[in-house]
């Protein structure tokens, strides 16, 4: 199992620690729902340095990227990010990805940790492009300062001025007295804060320098485990769980991301799946009868027929109330609809809902 460049650190405050995608990593320090609360109302800062991180450069990386990427990359400018996925030829999903520009003929791509070498021989099999490739992942750390209050508790860290910075642009500056320091106003939480890309070598100096800095805003460490809560009540889809290589992006929700304005991988049969409509749908539901949704429970109809499962489902720590996402058919799926989640071979009654569950 691999440590990340702020294992050790996280064992030293008593951090819970589990393996995840072959990491050593904080699953939680105080609590899940405490360390939810710190970051919807204040600021708290994850260890996600097991991410992985690409550059691709040469004339044809974008080019290369319009080639595997579901989004259209061609809108980017310099200085500015976009959410995307990676179809895998068969109507599924390879992975899903942030893609930076750093400039016309340089980007930036980061993955999730579990499918890194995946996601890294998916592009490399597209490259006949002879575009240059550098796979990153072992050498930077990733630290996610996430909460309405991130901006104020990190700018006498920077000249950059955080609280103007919009969300999915980034900028290279010296952070905590480190040059060339990725700012990036990117998260998973849904209450707004940065990630900082660092080297190793210089991760525990950041860490230390970020809670000095942040320690009048009662900054605090995050686990992986609130992450997940936070990431769930935005409706935020999570690899393994909402999206894989067995669902479509129109299925998941996520046609926002799949343009059609150029050709990619699979793009002629998410074309033909839109036109057709599809057959079973992402949906997120709260818990009207008292219960706790898991990952794989089945969802029922009325009639007790087995309409569909749970990929995602927590207690919401900020709603007090049983959350989470399934796939349901097409016909069981529309907004304010009676499903029922099975706990413990019982049908407990739920109902369909917009996401995000959490609203500001």
């Amino acid at each position: 199992m691999k440590n990340t460049a702020l294992s050790s650190i996280h064992i030293a405050l008593g951090a819970k620690m589990v393996p995840f995608a072959g990491y050593n990593m904080p699953v939680q320090y105080a609590g899940v729902n405490i360390e939810h609360e710190v970051v919807r109302n204040g600021v708290g800062v994850f260890d996600v340095s097991h991410m992985g991180e690409f550059v691709l450069k040469g004339p044809n990386a974008l080019a290369l990227i319009q080639k595997f990427s579901s989004n259209d990359a061609s809108v980017l400018v310099d200085g500015k990010a976009q959410y995307a996925c990676m179809p895998n030829g068969k109507g599924g999903i390879v992975d899903d990805l942030i893609i930076y520009r750093v400039h016309a003929e340089e980007y930036f791509i980061v993955v999730n940790a579990s499918n890194i070498e995946k996601d890294w021989n998916w592009m490399s099999s597209h490259n006949d492009l002879g575009v240059e490739m550098h796979n990153l992942s072992e050498s930077y750390s990733l630290l996610a300062i996430q909460g309405p209050l991130a901006a104020a508790a990190m700018q006498s860290l920077t000249e950059v001025d955080l609280s103007q910075m919009v969300y999915y642009t980034f900028q290279h500056a010296t952070f905590a007295g480190i040059e060339n320091v990725m700012i990036s106003a990117t998260g998973y939480t849904g209450s707004g804060g940065f990630e900082i890309y660092v080297k190793n070598e210089d991760a525990e100096h950041v860490w230390y320098e970020v809670f000095k800095a942040g320690a009048s805003f009662g900054i605090q460490p995050i686990g992986l485990a609130a992450r997940d809560t936070l990431r769930l009540e935005m409706g935020f889809c999570l690899y393994g769980n909402d999206i894989d290589d067995t669902t479509s992006p129109l299925e998941a929700g996520l046609g926002w991301i799949t343009k059609f304005t150029k050709d990619f991988v699979d793009s002629e049969f998410l074309k033909s799946q839109k036109e057709a409509g599809i057959t079973r749908k992402l949906v997120a539901f709260e818990m009207i009868d008292r219960g706790i949704p898991r990952h794989d429970y089945p969802i029922l109809d009325q009639e007790n027929n087995v309409i569909g499962k749970v990929t995602s489902g927590t207690m919401s720590p900020s709603l007090k109330v049983g959350i989470g996402m399934g796939y349901v058919t097409i016909e069981n799926s529309a907004l304010d609809s009676e499903i029922f989640i099975e706990i413990r071979e019982k049908g407990i009654k739920a109902k369909i809902v917009k996401a995000p569950f959490y609203k500001k």
